[in-house]
C-alpha cells in the first residue's frame, strides 16, 4: 500500500502548481541564492535553473526536480511573501522581509564594466510605464509639521494625510521595523524633539541625553531593517542629527579643523565620557560624522545604532548634493528612498556599496544541526570569507608589504605591475572631422555597474603558475604580450574581419589607449578580447583563482533596480523609443530634486564601493611597506577591482569597433564612460546607427538601462578646436568637457 501511496505522491508532484518565472527569481534572490547554489542542490545544470526563471520563455521543471523546486519555492514563499501578500512566516525567528521588486531587464549582450520609501516599480512597470515627459504622481516631500505636545513619547502622527509608499513607511511586514530604517531627529525651540521617519510618520522622542537617545531608539522607535540575505544581519537602526539636534544633546554644530582632520571628536568630550559611563562603546574610528554607539551582541541579539551627522559633512555634497540643508521630513524621505532602494546608509557612498556586498554574501552562515541540535558557524559558499587573502605582488599597489623589499624609489613598468584604470584617451580631429558642424557626447549608464555583471572573479587566493595555457573563464592575472594586436584588421564576429583605421582609434590594452610595447600584466577580460579581436595569446606567467564565483551580480542586481525605479519615478521608464527616451531624459533631474539626489548617491555607491576594493592608506602615520587598515577586510581585493575596469574598458572599445566597422566612424575623445563623435547634427540619433529603429548589434543603444547610451552634451566643433588653441593642447581630452563646454577638472563620466 506504501508503494501506491509514494506513486500517487510523485504523481502529484509532477502537477505542482509553480509561480510565475518573476517570482521564482524573486524568492531566490530574496534569500542569497545564486543559480549555481539552487543547481547544485536540485542536481541540475545552471543553465536549466536560468531557463526556469527565463522572463520570456520559462521552462518547466519535470519529475523528482518539480516536487524539490516547488519545495524550495514554497518554503521561500512563506519567508518571504510577495508584496502586499499576508506573511505566514515560520514560528521561528521573525521572517526578514523580501528585497522589493523584480529586476529589471538589461540589454541582452555581453554587459560593461570602473573603479569608486518611493514606489517600488516591477519589472512590467518599468518597462511599459506612460511614455510622457511629466513628472511620476509621487506623493510630495512631506512638509514640517507644527509642533504639538502628545501624551506619548511614541505617539506617531502623520505629516501629510496624502498615500505614501509603504516601503518608505515600513521595511516590508516586521513588525520590529515598522517606523522605517531611520529617522530624522530634530530639536525646536520649545525644548521638544521629534523623529521624522521616511513616510511621514513622526515620534515624539523623550530622551534627555544621548545614551537615553540610542536606549529609546533601540527599545521603543522601532527602527531598522530586514536583512537582504538569509544569512544575514538585520540592520541597525540610523539617526540623523540636525543641529538643533546636536545642541540639545550636548554636541558641537561644527568640527574644529583640527577634529575635521582627525575625523572625530576628542575622547574626552562630556558626550563620549557619557557613553562610557553608560557602559556604550565605539568603533575604532570614534564619534565622528558616521558614529556606530553598540554593545557586545549577546547571542542573536544586537544592540547597536548608527549616526549621522550632516553638519559634520557626513553627506558629502559630490554624491548628496544639498540633501544637508533639506528639512527634517525632507531628508528623511531621501535617506529613506535610498535606504529602502539599496540598504540603510553605513558611512560614505563608497563604505555603503562595499557594505552591501557584505550584506548580500555574508561571510559565514549557521551550520546544518549536529547530532545535539546545535548549530555553528561555517563559512558562507560564494562569500569572500572571513579572513582577508593576499593579493599577487603584481596587483599589489605601491606601498604594499609585498613589495617592501623594492628599491625606495623604483618605478615599476607594465611587466610588474597590473595597471587596469579606466579611459582618458583623446586624438586631434581630422580635416574631414573638423567639417563637420557638431561633437557629440554619448554616456554608458552605470557603466561599472553593468561591468560588475555576470563578471567572474576570485574568491580565493592566488596561484601562481608558468607558461599556462590561457583560460578566458578563469579570472586572474595573466603576463603576456600584446603588441602583436593589429586593430587596422579585427574580428568583429564570429567568422568575420573588418579592416579599420588604427589611427584613429585607441588601443583596447591600455588606459591612454597607447598600443603596448612588450609583456605586461592584464586582467582576464583583457586578455580575453585580444583572442576575441582574432590573435593568439602567449602568456608566460600568470596568478590565477581556481576558487572563484559571480559574486557581485547580487550587488549589481539591486543596484541596478534602484537605479531604474527611481528613473521611472522621475519620469524615465525603461525601454523607450528613442525619440522619446531622449525627451524623457531633458530636465529629468528638475521634475523631483529629491530623487534626483537619490539616483546621484546610487550612482556615487557603484563607484565608490569598487574603488574601496583597493582602497589606500589614509594617513594614520603609515609608511611605505608596512600593512594599513583596509588589508585586515576580506574586501579589499584589487584584483576584482581591476577585473571590473578592465571588463567596463574592454566592452565600450567593442562597442567603438562595431561602430567604427558599421559606419566608418571614430570616436574623437573617450574618457572612463564618455565617447564623443563629430557629426553634421546636434542629437546622438545623428551618430548612433538606427534602422527601421532597431540600433546596430552589439552597438551603442539609447536607454536607461545599465550598459546603454543617454546624450552626454553637444558643443560646436569650433569650440573644441577654440579649447585646444587656448590651451595649446592638440590632444586635449574634450570628452572631460562636452557637458555644458566648461573647461574645468570635473570628470563628468559616471
Amino acid at each position: 500500500m506504501s508503494e501506491l501511496f509514494d506513486a500517487v505522491d510523485a504523481l502529484v508532484a509532477s502537477r505542482a502548481q509553480l509561480p510565475p518565472a518573476e517570482e521564482r527569481k524573486r524568492l531566490r534572490t530574496a534569500h542569497g541564492l545564486t543559480l549555481d547554489q539552487v543547481a547544485a542542490a536540485l542536481k541540475v545544470r545552471r543553465a536549466t535553473v536560468s531557463g526556469w526563471e527565463s522572463s520570456k520563455k520559462p521552462t518547466e521543471p519535470r519529475g523528482p526536480e518539480r516536487e524539490a523546486y516547488a519545495r524550495l519555492l514554497g518554503q521561500l514563499a512563506q519567508l518571504y511573501p510577495a508584496p502586499g501578500a499576508k506573511a505566514e512566516p515560520p514560528a521561528a525567528t521573525p521572517a526578514p522581509a523580501a528585497p522589493t521588486g523584480t529586476p529589471a531587464p538589461t540589454e541582452a549582450r555581453t554587459p560593461l564594466t570602473g573603479p569608486e520609501p518611493g514606489r517600488r516599480v516591477p519589472t512590467a512597470t518599468v518597462g511599459t510605464r506612460d511614455r510622457s515627459v511629466g513628472p511620476p504622481d509621487l506623493p510630495p516631500a512631506a512638509p514640517r509639521p507644527t509642533r504639538t505636545t502628545g501624551p506619548s513619547s511614541t505617539s506617531r502622527r502623520p505629516v501629510t494625510e496624502k498615500p505614501v509608499p509603504a516601503a518608505v513607511v515600513a521595511s516590508g511586514t516586521d513588525p520590529r521595523f515598522e517606523n522605517g530604517p531611520l529617522a530624522v531627529v530634530d530639536a525646536g525651540a520649545d525644548g521638544r524633539v521629534l523623529a521624522y521617519c521616511p513616510g511621514g510618520r513622526v515620534l515624539d522622542v523623550p530622551a534627555k541625553s544621548l545614551p537615553a537617545l540610542v536606549d529609546w531608539t533601540l527599545k521603543e522607535a522601532k527602527l531598522g531593517g530586514p536583512r537582504l540575505s538569509g544569512p544575514g544581519k538585520d540592520a541597525d537602526p540610523l539617526l540623523v542629527l540636525t543641529e538643533s539636534a546636536l545642541e540639545r544633546y550636548g554636541l558641537p554644530i561644527a568640527l574644529t579643523e583640527e577634529e575635521r582632520l582627525a575625523g572625530r571628536i576628542p575622547e574626552g568630550h562630556k558626550v563620549v565620557r557619557q557613553l562610557k559611563r553608560a557602559e556604550w562603546k565605539l568603533t575604532k574610528r570614534g564619534f565622528g560624522p558616521w558614529a556606530r554607539i553598540y554593545r557586545p551582541a549577546t547571542g542573536a541579539e544586537r544592540a547597536c545604532v548608527q549616526l549621522c551627522i550632516p553638519s559634520w559633512q557626513a553627506l558629502d555634497a559630490r554624491h548628496w548634493g544639498g540633501a544637508d540643508r533639506l528639512p527634517p521630513a525632507e531628508l528623511a524621505r531621501v535617506l529613506g528612498v535610498y535606504a529602502a532602494r539599496v540598504m540603510t546608509p553605513r558611512g560614505s557612498t563608497a563604505v555603503t556599496g562595499l557594505e552591501l556586498m557584505t550584506a548580500l554574501h555574508p561571510p559565514t552562515r549557521a551550520s546544518e544541526p549536529g547530532a545535539d541540535g546545535t548549530r555553528h558557524s561555517e563559512h558562507n559558499p560564494g562569500s569572500l570569507g572571513r579572513d582577508p587573502v593576499d593579493c599577487a605582488p603584481c596587483e599589489a599597489p605601491d606601498g604594499h608589504p609585498l613589495l617592501a623589499d623594492l628599491p625606495r624609489f623604483h618605478v615599476r613598468g607594465p611587466d610588474e605591475k597590473l595597471f587596469e584604470e579606466a579611459y582618458d584617451w583623446a586624438r586631434p580631429l581630422t580635416d574631414d572631422e573638423c567639417m563637420r558642424r557638431h561633437l557629440v557626447g554619448i554616456d554608458v549608464n552605470m557603466a561599472f555597474a553593468a561591468g560588475a555583471n555576470g563578471l567572474t572573479v576570485g574568491l580565493g587566493a592566488p596561484t601562481h603558475v608558468r607558461a599556462p595555457a590561457f583560460d578566458p573563464k578563469l579570472p586572474g592575472s595573466w603576463l603576456v604580450d600584446l603588441s602583436h594586436v593589429d586593430l587596422s584588421r579585427v574580428k568583429v564576429g564570429k567568422d568575420s574581419w573588418a579592416d579599420l583605421d588604427a589611427g584613429l582609434l585607441p588601443s583596447p590594452f591600455t588606459p591612454k589607449g597607447e598600443r603596448p610595447e612588450g609583456p605586461a600584466w592584464y586582467a582576464t577580460p583583457t586578455v580575453a578580447y585580444a583572442v576575441e579581436l582574432g590573435y593568439e595569446v602567449r602568456p608566460t606567467e600568470a596568478y590565477v583563482r581556481p576558487e572563484n564565483g559571480r559574486y557581485l551580480d547580487a550587488w549589481y542586481q539591486r543596484l541596478r533596480d534602484a537605479f531604474l525605479t527611481t528613473m521611472a519615478d522621475l519620469g524615465v521608464g525603461a525601454d523607450l523609443p528613442p525619440a522619446d527616451f531622449l525627451a524623457a531624459m531633458d530636465g529629468w533631474e528638475k521634475r523631483d530634486p529629491q530623487l534626483a539626489i537619490v539616483v546621484s548617491a546610487i550612482k556615487a555607491t557603484v563607484k565608490g564601493g569598487l574603488g574601496k576594493l583597493r582602497e589606500r592608506p589614509r594617513g594614520e602615520g603609515w609608511r611605505p611597506g608596512e600593512p594599513w587598515r583596509a588589508l585586515s577586510r576580506p574586501t579589499w581585493r584589487p584584483d576584482i577591482r581591476a577585473a571590473v575596469i578592465s571588463r567596463t574598458r574592454i566592452n565600450l572599445h567593442r562597442k567603438i569597433v562595431k561602430h567604427a566597422a558599421f559606419t566608418g566612424r571614430y570616436p574623437v575623445a573617450v574618457l572612463s564612460d564618455c565617447v564623443v563623435y563629430a557629426a553634421d547634427g546636434s542629437s546622438p540619433l545623428d551618430v548612433l546607427p538606427y534602422r527601421d529603429g532597431r540600433p546596430l548589434p552589439g552597438g551603442f543603444k539609447l536607454g536607461i538601462n545599465p550598459g546603454l547610451v543617454k546624450h552626454e552634451g553637444t558643443q560646436s566643433v569650433l569650440w573644441g578646436e577654440g579649447v585646444r588653441e587656448r590651451f595649446d593642447a592638440p590632444d586635449l581630452n574634450l570628452a572631460r568637457y562636452i557637458k555644458d563646454g566648461t573647461v574645468t577638472d570635473a570628470d563628468h563620466g559616471e
